[in-house]
Order: structure tokens, then C-alpha cells, then sequence
């Protein structure tokens, strides 16, 4: 059977969306911004269409807003997510480290949780064609160093099935990353312009920023607060320990920075943790620092009560662990998520604010809400 004849066919939607990234100035967008298939967003002075800026990726065009997405990690996803976007969700790069169980805590919010278990490591230029997504939350620059893809990997994918549009700022200790970094609502604004839902980014931030406040105004004073010791461990009986430094502005240690604590690192020369530096401690280096409160990454599928009963009681038993000062007064918690969005981030910092001062916030293992569950779950919904 002969080919189909398309030269003098319209653009497709998924034409525009598909080449919306690199090619902008050539024709197949223009036809994308003409307006024949009927009023679009419109953030530009012509056309229906609208551009998006994001450090490495550059300037990035779509002929409409984006419905199909994929995310690499959590903090992408839950972004995606808070702005009203769940049912877009094709697939992600790093499911065993998206939480979602936060999301039932919050009244008509969730996601699929079968296109996860479909798609939960979405890192081959073959997965990517098969999802068609519209966007890739995804820093390519991560792609190439990370999962051996090239320069022309990311143009293909790019250009035949959507851009890519994402920055890695969960740390800020890889050689490779050397573009301009982004805070946390910094990049949630970004991928907020991307979706065309500013109104609902505002209504997140300004209720983040009081929600902060609100906490802040409760903290002790500056030396009352206990040095924290950052680490990863993900085994139920550890031995050893990965070091994290707090002044790291990555988005990962938001809650920490926000609560005012101070790194048991400080002063040292032990560098962080990443790709290139996996240095650990034992417990007597632990010692040697012993800081008041020990927080450890690799846990967050357990329960308070199943951390403490597992991995606290593994190192009170431990010779040298049990003369931790940290162990010895319980103050041993899970760490937090590598990966976190602004939903998270709420989760998190109320989680954490328990951890460093029950006496203030109540136990970590009560049910206290320091936060509004369903007027998170309002702007989402878009209902605000």
C-alpha cells in the first residue's frame, strides 16, 4: 500500500508538541502557532504559542501546553503533580525513590500507581519513543553522565518526541554540573511556565512561605539548636556511614536549612556525598564527631516506629554505636528523601521540625498536622 501523501497536511498536535523544542524557527512550528486548530495559551505577542527558559536546556518552544510528561526523579514528578498535572504522568526515571504515599493524606490527590510499576526506570532512547511524552523532566546533562548517552542521544529525542526541560538540583556536589543551579521553588516556577499554571505555582509558594514563617517563628534560638549529622545507610544494620554536608544548597536538604541546624560536619574535611566522592565513617569516626542528632538516608518505605525498632535498636546494641549521644538520648531518624518537590517539602520540613524539637512541634510519631492538608489539596485541585 502507498504512503500516505502528508506534504500539504496541518500539523498534528503531537507534531507541535514534538518538535516544539529545538527547531522553533523552522516551519512545522510556525504552522503549530497558527492558530487553525483553535485558541491556544498564549504567553508570546504572536501566535498561540509560548517559550520556557531552564539552565542547560536553554530556551524551549511549545505550539501547546504539554499534557504526556515524564519525570526523572521524585522532586520533578511532585512538582508535576502540585500543579495539577498527575494524570500526564507517562512513566518516571527513579520510581523507588518517588513517594507517593504522601499524596493520601491529601483528599483527591494521587497518581497511577500502574504506569509506575509500567514504566519506574525510564532512562533508553527506546522507552522514550514508546511514551511519546510531550515533556522530559529530565537535565540531559544527567543523561550523559550518567547513563552514557551523548550530545546527539538528546537531539534525537529532543527533536522526534519532545524536549527535554530539567536541572539536577537535588545536590550541588557533581563536578559535571557546572550551569547555574536552582532552588527548589526556583525550578518549581519554571516547570510551572512549562505547564502554563503560574496561578496555581503563587498559590503554592505564598502558602509554603507562610508555613515556613510559621514554624520559623517557633524555632529556639540559634545555640539551642543540636548539631546534625546528615547521612546515608540503607541497610537495617549499619556499619557504615555515606557523610552529607548541610551547607550543600541542594534541594534535598531544604527542611534542615529551613529548621536552622548546624552541620556536625562544620569545620571538617570531609566532603560530601556523590557520584564522585563515596567516602564512609564508622562509628568510631562517629565518635570522634558525635553529633546530637544523627539522621539517616535509605529508610523512607519504614514507619517511625519501624525505623526506630529496626535501625536504632540495631546500633543501641552496637558496641561502639550505643555510646553515640545521638543514640543514647533516641535522637536517630530517618533522613528525608534524596529526591523532593514542593508537596514533599511540606511533608518533610512538619516531619522534621518533630525530629529536632518534639518539644515545641510533639513526637514525630504523633499524628500533629503542622501544615493544612486540605488547602494543599485545594490548590491543587486547582479550587483557590
Amino acid at each position: 500500500m502507498a504512503r500516505e501523501n502528508t506534504k500539504d497536511v496541518a500539523p498534528t498536535r503531537r507534531d507541535c508538541m514534538r518538535y516544539g523544542g529545538t527547531i522553533a524557527a523552522g516551519g512545522l512550528l510556525a504552522g503549530c502557532l497558527s492558530g487553525e486548530d483553535g485558541p491556544g495559551t498564549d504567553s508570546t505577542e504572536n501566535g498561540n504559542g509560548y517559550t520556557v527558559s531552564m539552565e542547560p536546556v536553554g530556551e524551549v518552544s511549545f505550539g501547546e501546553v504539554p499534557e504526556r510528561w515524564v519525570a526523572y526523579d521524585g522532586g520533578y514528578a511532585d512538582m508535576a503533580v502540585a500543579l495539577g498535572q498527575a494524570d500526564g504522568l507517562m512513566g518516571i526515571g527513579s520510581a523507588d525513590r518517588y513517594y507517593t504515599y504522601v499524596y493520601d493524606e491529601l483528599p483527591g490527590v494521587d497518581v497511577d500507581q500502574s504506569v509506575l510499576e509500567e514504566y519506574p526506570e525510564v532512562q533508553t532512547k527506546e522507552e522514550f519513543y514508546e511514551l511519546e511524552a510531550d515533556v522530559h523532566l529530565y537535565d540531559p546533562e544527567m543523561l550523559i553522565n550518567w547513563f552514557d548517552w551523548d550530545d546527539n542521544d538528546v537531539d534525537e529525542i529532543a527533536q522526534t518526541v519532545g524536549p527535554f526541560y530539567g536541572n539536577l538540583i537535588f545536590r550541588r556536589s557533581d563536578d559535571w554540573h557546572d550551569y547555574e543551579y536552582y532552588t527548589l521553588y526556583e525550578a518549581f516556577e519554571k516547570v510551572a511556565n512549562a505547564f502554563q499554571q503560574t496561578d496555581r505555582f503563587e498559590a503554592f509558594e505564598q502558602f509554603h512561605d507562610e508555613f515556613i514563617d510559621s514554624i520559623q517563628s517557633r524555632l529556639p534560638l540559634a545555640e539551642d539548636r543540636p548539631d546534625v549529622f546528615l547521612t546515608f545507610e540503607g541497610t537495617e544494620e549499619p556499619e557504615t556511614f555515606s557523610p552529607y554536608r548541610l551547607n550543600d544548597d541542594g534541594t534535598s536538604k531544604k527542611q534542615w536549612r529551613d529548621l536552622g541546624v548546624t552541620d556536625a560536619l562544620a569545620g571538617t574535611d570531609i566532603d560530601n556525598l556523590s557520584t564522585t566522592n563515596r567516602g564512609e565513617l564508622d562509628y568510631e569516626n562517629l565518635l570522634e564527631i558525635d553529633p546530637d542528632v544523627l539522621l539517616v538516608r535509605g529508610h523512607e518505605r519504614k514507619s517511625p516506629a519501624e525505623f526506630r525498632d529496626v535501625v536504632l535498636a540495631y546500633m543501641e546494641d552496637h558496641p561502639v554505636g550505643s555510646e553515640l549521644t545521638a543514640v543514647e538520648n533516641g535522637q536517630v531518624y530517618r533522613g528525608g528523601y534524596l529526591h523532593q518537590g514542593p508537596i514533599h517539602n511540606l511533608f518533610l520540613t512538619e516531619r522534621a521540625a518533630k525530629q529536632l524539637y518534639p518539644d515545641e512541634f510533639g513526637a514525630v510519631t504523633d499524628d500533629t498536622e503542622l501544615f493544612d492538608r486540605q488547602r494543599v489539596a485545594d490548590i491543587i485541585n486547582g479550587e483557590f
